[in-house]
């Protein structure tokens, strides 16, 4: 497939991470998470510099959960550099089932350039990348969400926060979501609490992982059953939905759980009073969060939505240059 012009170089600290995968936050040091958000930056002021940095690249998207944000930054992203995207439903492939990954993996590295896969097992994901030679990107599985945890952060430091000094809180389920952010702080120095019942606690190997890597970085990743512990003092108040996909048969049971957990005005009184609100969306509005909360001067939530597009934009130029 074609090559990305070498008058497409940028300075991002000698980072390469061309040809390689992003199935977790874990693939990226903290060097290479800065220098992704440095480009995003740059690509978001600059677009017109890089409406040809992918040209002649074709992105397979494979979906088999459905999706608004992550098709759409995609699907515009990869147009707006030049490159071409071409979309797989479960009606196409059926992934696993009318053909196996291995096979799937084999037949898309001889007529793409990379692959975005946003489905539900993680195993699925990672077999994917070991089979393909191609890079494949984690657009989202039920453990982690690399590319929106990686938004977040983005537009946290847009913002004008300082990821050393600023407490960031994720109130909510321990879920994929929260797993990325854990492991974001970790690596970035920042001080995360995440706040969920005991019975919906992050993974202990996640909260494991994220704390070695804050005690390196010299940030710090707690957890703890007390929403009001979470928010008190917070610079950036974060949640999202109680029942994932996958998870609906659920969401009455975890609505009872989590009424507490609510991000309301009560609730988000005891953060700082410049305090952001973050939320990945889709939100459920008065399950997780309130309309006063979400719809607030302080809310940033479609900033990040934007911000997708820009620090996946990024991603797809280091990955595919």
């Amino acid at each position: 497939m074609g090559r990305s012009s070498k008058r497409f170089r940028i300075p991002v600290g000698g980072t390469k991470l061309a040809g390689r995968d992003l199935l977790t936050v874990d693939d990226l040091s903290a060097k290479e998470i800065k220098a992704v958000f440095s480009l995003a930056g740059e690509i978001k002021n600059r677009p017109g510099r890089y409406r040809r940095a992918l040209q002649g690249k074709m992105l397979a998207l494979l979906f088999e959960k459905p999706s608004l944000r992550t098709r759409t930054t995609f699907t515009v992203g990869v147009s707006q550099l030049g490159g071409d995207s071409l979309t797989l439903t479960p009606a196409d492939i059926n992934l696993g089932k009318r053909e196996s990954v291995f096979d799937v993996a084999k037949n898309l590295e001889r007529m793409v350039d990379a692959i975005m896969i946003r489905t539900f097992a993680h195993e699925t994901c990672t077999s994917l990348a070991a089979h393909a030679s191609i890079p494949v990107i984690n657009g989202l599985t039920d453990f982690e969400h690399p590319c929106q945890a990686l938004t977040d952060f983005f537009t946290i430091v847009e913002c004008g926060r300082k990821l050393r000094r600023a407490k960031l809180s994720y109130i909510g389920d321990g879920n994929n979501v929260a797993h990325s952010l854990m492991l974001s702080a970790g690596k970035l120095g920042a001080t995360l609490v995440v706040a969920t019942p005991e019975a919906y606690r992050p993974g202990d190997v996640v909260l494991e992982r994220a704390r070695r890597l804050a005690e390196e970085s010299g940030g710090t990743v707690l957890w703890t059953a007390d929403p009001l512990e979470a928010a008190r003092d917070a610079d950036v108040v974060y949640t999202d939905t109680w029942a994932s996909m996958g998870q609906e048969a659920e969401a009455e049971a975890r609505r009872a759980v989590f009424a507490p957990y609510q991000v309301n005005e009560a609730l988000f009184s005891h953060a700082q009073p410049d305090a952001l609100f973050m939320h990945c969306l889709p939100a459920h509005r008065g399950e997780e969060v309130t309309d006063a909360v979400i719809d607030a001067p302080n809310s940033v939530v479609f900033q990040q939505a934007e911000n997708r597009l820009h620090v996946q934009k990024a991603l797809m130029f280091l990955l595919l240059r």
